[in-house]
């Protein structure tokens, strides 16, 4: 007898963006995300402002989601959201919408952890290669740095973090100092591909074991712009090209060193890189090299599974749906979740 397809309705509202996708089993049908521009004029997520447009926002992507997909609510087999980590009031949108329409079509609710989601996506069905277990996951995001031996679909072993800033934070902080727009982390990396990343030094932080800190690098960067403007007003933008690509080589060193101690210590050979910073184009390359310096195998996620997206709520969702690891609906939204 042929199965049923499995189909997710998956819907992730953690930060600013109000996403939901359909996946039918590890297949997605659409991926739908409205980004909040509100947020540009702050130079930073004001989570107030986040919560109401997920208000506003999540009704239209959904019922997008349903119709490119081509699935009517009543095929529905699961709704996963994220649970969390994330901003609270972000995620009660996301989580009261995600329990109400579980109730009332009277099918299973999935709650996933959005940092799991994160590497988990590369179990989408595309023409990519997924990664097999034992890896080194690697998030990188503006809200989470973290190293994690994952060593089946839910075991997740949290290795190594982030004492204060993460790197997406820095990026921004960076970008900020420099009178770039939000975010910053994109227009950085553009910039620095024609800048020399030897131009200016900054020090590595040294935190003891595969822990990392991204505040002192942030400060370091914020008092060497200072010292040099009060010399020369013009020096951001004499030197804007140099000062991104020595900045971002420096935030790529800081966490590809962790990295190598990782592999090293864990004695994994396959590196599998998760989150928004994921798809900066000096830290892929940086993995590329290394990679074939070292003989390991590394997993890039597509563009677009790299920032906050539902699909890969849903790839979760359908791994639980596999097993009926259902969620319930005591289970409330989680500003700190952990793995």
């Amino acid at each position: 007898m042929k199965q049923q397809p499995c189909y997710i309705l998956a819907i992730e509202s953690s930060c600013d963006d109000t996403a939901a996708a359909i996946l039918r089993n590890d297949e997605v049908l659409s991926n739908i995300i409205a980004t909040q521009d509100v947020h540009k004029q702050y130079g930073g997520v004001v989570p107030e402002l986040a919560s109401r447009a997920h208000q506003q926002n999540i009704i239209p992507v959904v019922d997008q989601a349903l119709k490119e997909a081509g699935v009517s609510k009543s095929e529905l087999s699961a709704i996963a959201y994220t649970r969390g980590p994330g901003l609270l009031g972000s995620l009660l949108v996301g989580t009261s919408f995600a329990k109400s329409m579980s109730m009332g079509l009277d099918i299973p609710l999935i709650d996933v952890n959005h940092m799991q989601a994160h590497l988990l996506a590369h179990f989408i069905k595309d023409e990519h290669p997924t990664p097999t277990f034992p890896f080194l996951g690697v998030t990188v995001s503006g809200g989470h740095t973290q190293l994690v031996l994952v060593k089946d679909y839910f075991e997740f072993e949290l290795i190594g973090t982030t004492l204060d800033d993460a790197i997406g934070e820095a990026f921004d902080k960076c970008g900020k100092i420099l009178g770039l727009g939000y975010p910053a982390g994109p227009i950085i990396d553009k910039l620095a591909k024609t800048g020399n990343s030897k131009a200016f030094s900054f020090p590595v932080p040294k935190v003891p074991g595969l822990n990392l800190s991204y505040s002192g690098f942030k400060t370091n960067v914020i008092n060497f712009i200072h010292k040099n403007m009060q010399k020369d007003t013009g020096f951001i933008d004499a030197n804007l090209n140099d000062l991104c690509a020595s900045i971002q080589y420096t935030l790529i060193e800081i966490i590809f060193q962790k990295i190598e101690k990782a592999v090293d210590q864990h004695q994994v050979s396959k590196v599998v890189l998760g989150g928004g910073v994921s798809a900066n184009s000096g830290l892929r390359s940086k993995l590329e090299t290394t990679a074939v310096q070292k003989g390991w195998n590394i997993y890039l996620p597509p563009l677009a599974y790299t920032t906050d997206n539902a699909a890969m709520i849903g790839i979760v969702g359908y791994l639980k749906h596999q097993k009926e690891d259902f969620g319930s609906l005591k289970e409330a939204a989680s500003a700190r979740l952990k793995f």
